[in-house]
């Protein structure tokens, strides 16, 4: 698979603080990718590198074969790049559908609003059937479906999934994971970090490990999670494919 994304020497942080310090990435276009780490490793500026919520002070990140480093978020939105942040974010006032049609708002006519609203719907039944409802009567897993459904609504290139598990319970936990290999059978490229790295690697096609805002290792996702020496020393003990 062609690269989708690549990030070379990329050096980020907050205030005089750096996070990223000279990181390599490569996303392979159509892979579902888990970045997994420490806590501090810097995987979420990694994400928010990528969509524009924080400039880097150096290094190149190229989408598409076109550089986007330092872009605005809107920029990067037309360019295809989505992303779906940790901490819930729908309207809880709001319907599920007009929730979910905010995820179009740069679109440029009504009708291209309803015909991605209707692949949506069609992709994810549930959000269709709960169209109606406020949000806030949503449990904290059907929210992030809605939040994923939402991310669809630009037809996204890559999608940028930020710790979805945070807080849900083991039940909802699968129920998450299934939807977000859903979402990658559908097409997209999904480039997800994870604390939960056994659900996030055991989804992926692809493993990335990080340490101290530096790419230590990267590989099949298979490869990763049955490497002993990178499940003792980041991931909490060693982690082997048939361990549930």
């Amino acid at each position: 698979m062609a690269a989708l994304l690549e990030m070379q020497g990329v050096v980020a942080g907050y205030g005089g603080s750096d996070v990223l310090k000279g990181l390599d990435l490569v996303v392979e276009e159509g892979s579902l990718t888990c970045i997994v780490g420490p806590n501090g490793a810097g995987k979420s500026t990694v994400l928010k590198t990528i969509s524009g919520l924080l400039a880097p002070k150096r290094g190149t990140v190229r989408f598409n074969g076109r550089e986007v480093q330092g872009q605005s978020c809107r920029n990067i939105l037309d360019t295809g790049i989505v992303q779906v942040l940790q901490d819930h974010s729908l309207f809880p006032e709001m319907t599920v559908q007009e929730n979910i049609k905010l995820g179009g708002f740069i679109l440029r006519s009504q009708s291209q609003v309803e015909k991605r609203l209707a692949q949506v719907y069609e992709l994810f039944p549930a959000a269709k059937n709960w169209a109606p409802e406020r949000a806030a009567s949503l449990s904290g897993g059907q929210q992030r479906l809605i939040e994923f459904a939402r991310c669809l609504m630009l037809d996204p290139k890559l999608v940028l999934l930020d710790e979805p598990s945070m807080g849900l319970d083991p039940k909802t936990l699968k129920q998450l994971f299934d939807t977000i290999k859903q979402l990658h059978e559908s097409g997209r490229t999904i480039l997800l970090v994870e604390q939960n790295a056994r659900s996030g690697l055991r989804a992926a096609t692809h493993g990335v490990v990080m340490e101290d805002g530096r790419v230590r290792l990267t590989g099949t996702a298979e490869w990763v999670l049955a490497n002993p020496q990178i499940g003792e020393l980041f991931l909490g003990g060693a982690m082997v494919a048939n361990d549930r």
